[in-house]
């Protein structure tokens, strides 16, 4: 027989506990890696910047046009990301990351003094090598920074982790970009300048990661494939193997895609649309960089410390929501000469322009965020690095399309702020495409929803709740909202069996069977349901999933505990997996409860919004002591009922039923 268990896996974190995500920049598992890779994003910016300016403006190449100059580095440093994400996803997973992080760093200084040499003696192609090359660089760090996180911090702390990295990676990119183009401005020396920073901020990376904690192979015994075509086709595949996963990939490549719109558009939009200077473009690149961080940084507030996808059709929305409006905020400008920044925030037009591209912004960070957790937790520690990898492929082969695109649509007539209205729109269909191939977005969407603007509801003891591995979930069942509310509490989804009648419900029924939960009638009214709701369940289990029953059999008419049935017992026969014991406080009486004669949702304002309600998790019970009495004293206990000399008869009965081998 199969054994189950909730022990911690070994190799990763324990459970943690730390007053925000910010604390995490004060532990060693995290600050080092943060800086380290704060430090490389700020480089490659800078480096990039800088040399488009000197190509655009001072340098003369005859076969390098200035207007192509942005392009031709930009295609640059993201041509190793198609070619070598692959094989860079293998090294991350086949070696120590520390290790792998430290050569990077140790590559990037290199890379800046061939570059300091380019900046010196003018050797353009030295200068756009250096590009490729330090493309080739972020590359190899790319599937490590990503598969690293998972392995320091648990599930409680992967969001918020996630969007420090994301904030710190966008406040690089800017702080890079003004860095490079005030330096590179400054006569006589700009170059020189340009060429000791970058030198300076490699080996400032270069220490802070020498400080980054072991972080050993999750695949060791991996053969490298070096053939970076057939392997990157193997790692698409290896990813669309999880469709959660690849869906999620595609998602995130889809933000790429929409962000790399916006960026690129700046300059033309604040020149051609604003009406503004260089210095307009630039504060535009401000608002959407602060934007993001600030959207980042939000999603653990949000999700209350946990991998919530339920923000993602939030952020989804938001982006084309502002989108849309920013093309009406756009339209029909005044004309104006080149206005400085302190002419343009003088009109008030200009604000409604502003605060769109930062909600935009915002909503992108919270888009993103939680996709990048949900890949890095669902995905297997083997390979994390592999998916990661695909992602990054995926990532730039969007954002060449998004290039490619754009230019098309702009030759055939639009103008910038058509532009931004079709890909807000655009967005609209690609988001709702991907919620429903993948419904647990939405799922998750709809419990956020109840448990923040219908509820004010609180968790209890929510480290009970496994983070991996098979168990059964048991709870009291008192309204048509219960598993909505389990949804949101659970950092998994969740299968529930749950009684066949309540899928006639209008928008719940659908909701449910959105959610696959499981039919069941009673045997005597349909035994082929009766039995291939258990078949199901065991199946649920088989695969390392959490099951939960509502072990009273039906939704309670009058507010009390009803006696458990023995379901529970025939799931773990076959299948003795632990069990959660679960209880739902204070929910008896709202809306989606059975009250007034047996009825419910007959009164919407019954007892005003924002009603109180707590679901407390107990300790799991192996499956050798469970019986219905007992779990049904549990739950008792958990709803603050009165516990009585009934729980030891209780255990002794489960374990008598089950024989000698019961211990």
């Amino acid at each position: 027989m199969r054994r189950y268990s909730l022990q911690h896996p070994p190799g990763e974190p324990a459970l943690s506990h730390h007053p925000s995500q910010f604390a995490l920049l004060a532990q060693r598992r995290f600050a080092p890696f943060f800086w380290t890779q704060f430090l490389g994003a700020a480089n490659d910016n800078l480096y990039k910047f800088a040399l488009t300016v000197l190509v655009t403006y001072r340098l003369h190449v005859e076969w390098l046009q200035p207007e192509m100059a942005g392009l031709a580095i930009g295609a640059l440093f993201i041509l190793p990301f198609v070619l070598f994400s692959a094989t860079s996803g293998q090294l991350a997973d086949k070696y120590d990351k520390a290790a792998l992080i430290r050569f990077a760093k140790s590559l990037e200084i290199a890379i800046m003094a061939l570059a300091a040499w380019g900046l010196w003696t003018t050797q353009v192609p030295v200068l756009l090598a250096c590009i490729f090359l330090l493309g080739l660089q972020s590359t190899l760090f790319g599937p490590v920074k990503f598969a690293y996180l998972p392995q320091h911090l648990d599930e409680r702390e992967l969001t918020g982790g996630n969007g420090m990295v994301e904030m710190g990676t966008f406040v690089a990119i800017l702080l890079g970009n003004v860095a490079g183009g005030l330096l590179v401005a400054v006569p006589q020396t700009g170059v020189l300048l340009v060429a000791a920073a970058g030198l300076a901020l490699a080996l400032l990376g270069r220490a802070t990661a020498h400080a980054v904690p072991r972080s050993p192979a999750t695949d060791p015994g991996l053969a490298i494939n070096w053939n970076p075509f057939t392997e990157t086709w193997r790692n698409l595949r290896l990813a669309h193997g999880n469709r959660v996963v690849f869906r999620s990939l595609l998602g995130i490549s889809w933000m790429w895609f929409f962000g790399a719109v916006f960026l690129a558009q700046f300059p033309s939009f604040a020149k051609e649309v604003l009406h503004g200077s260089e210095q307009v473009a630039s504060l535009l690149l401000v608002v959407f960089s602060l934007g993001i961080g600030i959207g980042s940084l939000l999603c653990e507030t949000l999700s209350r410390r946990h991998v919530e996808i339920g923000l993602v059709p939030l952020g989804a929305l938001g982006m084309s929501l502002f989108s849309i409006d920013l093309y009406l905020a756009s339209r029909g400008l005044p004309p104006a000469h080149a206005l400085t920044v302190a002419e343009f925030v003088a009109r008030p037009g200009h604000w409604r322009v502003m605060a769109d591209l930062a909600l935009l912004a915002l909503s992108a960070g919270i888009y993103s965020v939680p996709m990048y957790a949900l890949i890095q937790m669902r995905s297997q520690p083997t390979h994390r690095a592999r998916i990661i990898a695909a992602n990054n492929i995926l990532n730039a082969l969007f954002m060449v399309a998004s290039s490619v695109l754009a230019g098309l649509l702009l030759k055939a007539g639009l103008d910038i702020p058509q532009l931004f209205l079709a890909v807000g729109l655009a967005n609209l269909v690609v988001a709702g495409y991907i919620f429903l191939l993948v419904p647990e977005y939405l799922l998750r969407f709809f419990a956020f929803v109840a448990t923040r603007c219908v509820y004010r509801f609180r968790v209890e003891g929510e480290e009970h709740i496994p983070v991996r591995g098979a168990a059964l979930l048991v709870c009291n069942h008192v309204s048509f909202v219960d598993a909505v509310l389990l949804m949101a509490a659970s950092p998994r989804p969740i299968r529930f069996i749950m009684d066949h009648r309540i899928f006639a419900t209008p928008v719940l029924g659908t909701l449910f069977r959105l959610a696959k939960a499981i039919p069941i009638a009673p045997h005597r009214e349909n035994p082929a349901v009766y039995e291939r709701a258990f078949a199901e369940a065991r199946r649920v289990l088989d695969e390392g999933e959490l099951l939960c029953i509502f072990p009273e059999g039906g939704i309670t008419r009058d507010g009390t505990l009803q006696p458990f049935k023995g379901g529970v017992m025939k799931i773990l026969e076959t299948h003795p997996v632990p069990v959660v014991p679960l209880a739902l406080r204070n929910l008896w009486g709202s809306f989606f409860s059975r009250v007034e004669g047996g009825r419910a949702m007959v009164r919407p304002w019954r007892r005003g919004l924002f009603n109180a309600v707590t679901l407390v998790a107990g300790a799991p019970l192996p499956a050798a002591e469970v019986s219905p009495g007992l779990l049904q004293e549990r739950v008792a206990r958990l709803l603050g009922q009165p516990a009585d000399g009934a729980e030891a008869a209780a255990i002794a009965a489960g374990r008598a039923a089950r024989g000698p081998d019961a211990a």
